[in-house]
């Protein structure tokens, strides 16, 4: 939301907010607060990816319970994000030395819950093309049999990509 400012931390994501005393400056929870709404558009586009990942046809519903759970999430964090903005607008946080770790770890282990979630998904995704794979070879089908391999190259380099993050600090 701000491009006002350019401080240090604008690239570091959570990790590197930590390091560089997030909450001591109202453009640093600004900061934090715009890294909380990048996750949460990670989080609907990887909703986005799924919904579309079925193309026009009908969502399993434990998939749609998924997708909901997901949704939530969304909002949650969204929600928080513009907690942050208030806080911002409304005063400079000073002296928080506890509540501000128990903060960023707090924000930590969100993003390694999204994280986990983007890894179920792709492991979702890469079972369904196991299953892709050999329902098509078993009937018969071997048209679908490329779709198979490229859903499951696919999914599989996604997983690889998606490394655990560094532990919350407590």
């Amino acid at each position: 939301m701000s491009t006002a400012h350019q401080p240090a931390t604008a690239d570091l994501g959570i990790a590197g907010a930590v390091d560089a005393n997030a909450l001591s400056s109202m453009p640093h929870v600004i900061d934090l607060a715009d890294s909380v709404v990048r996750f949460a558009d990670r989080l609907h586009e990887r909703i986005l990816q799924e919904i579309a990942s079925h193309h026009g046809h009908t969502i399993p519903d434990a998939q749609q319970v998924m997708l909901r759970a997901l949704m939530d999430d969304e909002l949650l964090l969204r929600q928080h994000a513009h907690a942050l903005y208030l806080d911002a607008a409304t005063f400079v946080i000073h002296d928080l030395a506890q509540p501000q770790h128990r903060l960023m770890a707090l924000t930590t282990e969100a993003a390694e819950k999204i994280r986990r979630i983007g890894v179920i998904g792709e492991a979702i995704g890469l079972v369904g093309g196991v299953l892709l794979l050999v329902g098509s070879i078993g009937t018969g089908q071997f048209s679908q049999v490329g779709a198979a391999l490229d859903k499951i190259q696919l999914h599989n380099a996604t997983l690889k990509t998606l490394k655990p993050g560094l532990p919350p600090k407590a």
